[in-house]
């Protein structure tokens, strides 16, 4: 029977948005209004809300899925800049389950390119208050307070909930964060903001009290190592676990249980090889640049080798051994009541 067979590695098809400013490409979604479909194997064409539905913790693993339920817990996109794109903001968990029943958006900016003109906001230069931030998002003068950030390939930016943040000029990024729609519009510079790219429920009257108002102070790469060999942990929180790793050999990974593991290619190329059968031929998943392939926690001895120089991977997972007390994960999957 079909749901028997093996889970194996799964790359997904980008889905494009097109804005003023630029464009982002979900590489990995489970957002209802953004679903990524599965592209190869005996489960493509399949969503991944449908691979969630279906097979559960042999995803995600037996933890993240007993606090998540059916939900896949990341998002991946990537973020194309041309322009200015709107200031926005995110809720940490705890407000976004009480307020609107969905997760928080923790969430990191890798910078993959940056032209000349290329700057982050992210954050006050200096403490402000509801008021005078309300004031300069209305007539579009905030920028004024934001702290600037001149941005480099392989820099990593953590967004703490609560931190305002915008990208401009020419610049691409990364961005991996929680599964969640938790972006608040605050600005838009005066330039009519695509009615897709926001909710329209979601406004800058409604982020007021819980912005973080005080002079923004970067959090530095952990600096400790990662898992595989010369990887370096860039992000640990109990939201998303983050290591880069230069690909240089092939590693054997093993490991008896464990969570889901996402690889995104930077640069350079790799391939995943697994046996789908235990002693049967090894067969090879090849990940490019630009591409992001999900690992099911039911894979638990495989091979990740470069078939290029200079191969770069993000590698994320998601480590929890708290289970969420509001989530059933035997209760049946439902989306919120349209109004």
């Amino acid at each position: 029977m079909e749901e028997e067979k093996k889970l194996y590695p799964f790359k997904f098809c980008t889905l494009q948005d097109d804005y003023p400013w630029g464009s982002e490409e979900f590489k990995l979604a489970d957002l209802g209004y953004r679903d990524s479909l599965v592209r190869e194997g005996w489960l493509a064409g399949n969503s991944l809300a449908e691979v969630m539905d279906t097979y559960l913790d042999r995803v995600v693993g037996d933890n993240v899925y007993e606090y998540y339920g059916r939900q896949f817990p990341v998002c991946v996109r990537h973020l194309r800049v041309r322009g200015r794109m709107p200031l926005r903001v995110h809720p940490d968990d705890e407000t976004a389950a009480q307020r609107y029943d969905f997760l928080g958006k923790e969430k990191v900016w890798y910078v993959l390119r940056a032209g000349a003109d290329a700057r982050l906001l992210v954050g006050f230069r200096r403490d402000t208050d509801a008021a005078e931030v309300y004031a300069k998002c209305m007539d579009n003068s905030i920028e004024e307070v934001m702290n600037v950030v001149a941005p480099h390939a392989g820099q990593c930016l953590l967004i703490p909930a609560g931190t305002p943040h915008a990208a401009c000029g020419d610049v691409e990024i990364l961005e991996i964060g929680e599964s969640s729609p938790m972006d608040f519009c605050l600005c838009g510079w005066g330039e009519e903001v695509h009615p897709d790219e926001f909710d329209t429920a979601l406004t800058l009257v409604d982020a007021l009290d819980w912005i973080d108002y005080r002079k923004f102070q970067a959090k530095p790469a952990d600096g400790k190592k990662g898992d595989a060999p010369g990887s370096e942990r860039l992000v640990d929180l109990p939201q998303l676990r983050v290591d880069r790793i230069p690909l240089t050999t092939a590693l054997e990974i093993s490991r008896e249980v464990g969570p889901f593991l996402l690889y995104s290619c930077v640069k350079g190329a790799a391939v995943i090889r697994i046996e789908p059968v235990a002693g049967g031929p090894k067969v090879d998943f090849p990940l490019k640049a630009g591409e992001t392939m999900l690992v099911p926690s039911e894979c638990t001895v495989f091979e990740l080798g470069p078939t290029e120089r200079d191969t770069l991977l993000l590698e994320t997972t998601v480590v929890r051994n708290d289970a969420d007390p509001y989530i059933n994960p035997n209760a049946a999957p439902t989306l919120p009541d349209e109004e």
